[in-house]
C-alpha cells in the first residue's frame, strides 16, 4: 500500500469514513487516526507494561497492525473499541516476552473524577497549581501502577479515558460483569492506598524538625535581649 499524501482529512469524520481513508492509504487519514486515539491506546498499553518507553514502541506496532488489517474493520463497534483490542494484544505480547517465567493475567463518582483531574492538565492553570496538580497525579499514576494486573487496564480504561462498561468488556475480551467487578475493586484498592499514604502525609505535614525548628529557635534566642530589657 503506497501512502496518499494530502493536506488535510475532515477532522468530524465518522469512524467508517476515517477507516476508508486509511484503507486507501491516504497519509491525512493516518494521521487523524493517531491523533485521536493516541491518549487512550497510549494510556491502554502503559496501564499492562509499566513502562512509558515500552508503551509507546506497543502503540507504534499496534497502529501499523491496525493499519495493515485496517479493511477488516466492519464497524459493528467503534474504532477505538476496536484499537484498544490490538494495542492489548500488542502489550501484552510483549509483556510475556520480558515475563517469561512470571504468569500474565489474561483478560478475561467522586473519586473517578478525581482521577481524571490527576491526569488532565488544564491549559490556562497558574503554575502553582499546576505544579500541584503534578504532584497529585504523580501518585495517582504510582498508585495505578501498583494495581493487579487484571485490574489495571479495566481501570485506567474505566475511569481514566471513561469508557463504558460495554466499551471496556468488547475491547478486553471478558464480560460486562466482569468489568464491573474488577473496577469496583480497582476502585477499592486505590481508595486504600491513597487514604494511607495521605495518613502518613498528613503525618509529616508542616512537621517541625530539622532546619525549620532550628530557625525559629535561633531567631527568637537572637531577640531574648529585647525581651529581659525591659
Amino acid at each position: 500500500m503506497k501512502p496518499q499524501t494530502v493536506p488535510t482529512f475532515d477532522s468530524r469524520a465518522s469512524d467508517a469514513d476515517l477507516a476508508a481513508g486509511v484503507a486507501a492509504g491516504n497519509e491525512a487519514a493516518v494521521r487523524l487516526l493517531t491523533k485521536r486515539h493516541n491518549q487512550t491506546l497510549y494510556r491502554t498499553a502503559r496501564s499492562i507494561l509499566r513502562d512509558d518507553a515500552e508503551a509507546e514502541d506497543a502503540v507504534q506496532e499496534a497502529y501499523l497492525k491496525a493499519i495493515r488489517a485496517i479493511e477488516t474493520f466492519k464497524g459493528d463497534s467503534k474504532l477505538s473499541t476496536w484499537l484498544v483490542r490490538i494495542v492489548a494484544n500488542e502489550a501484552l505480547g510483549r509483556l510475556r516476552q520480558t515475563r517469561r517465567s512470571a504468569e500474565v493475567i489474561a483478560f478475561d463518582g467522586d473519586f473517578e473524577q478525581l482521577t481524571k483531574d490527576a491526569m488532565e492538565p488544564k491549559e490556562t492553570e497558574r503554575p502553582d497549581r499546576e505544579a500541584e496538580r503534578s504532584e497529585v497525579r504523580a501518585i495517582m499514576e504510582r498508585k495505578i501502577d501498583a494495581l493487579p494486573d487484571a485490574f489495571r487496564t479495566v481501570f485506567v480504561l474505566r475511569a481514566v479515558e471513561e469508557m463504558t462498561v460495554e466499551e471496556v468488556a468488547q475491547s478486553l475480551g471478558i464480560p460486562e460483569s466482569t468489568v464491573r467487578t474488577r473496577f469496583f475493586r480497582a476502585r477499592a484498592l486505590l481508595r486504600e492506598s491513597l487514604a494511607r499514604e495521605l495518613d502518613l502525609a498528613a503525618d509529616a505535614a508542616f512537621s517541625f524538625a530539622g532546619e525549620r525548628c532550628d530557625r525559629i529557635t535561633e531567631r527568637v534566642v537572637a531577640r531574648l535581649p529585647e525581651v529581659f530589657a525591659r
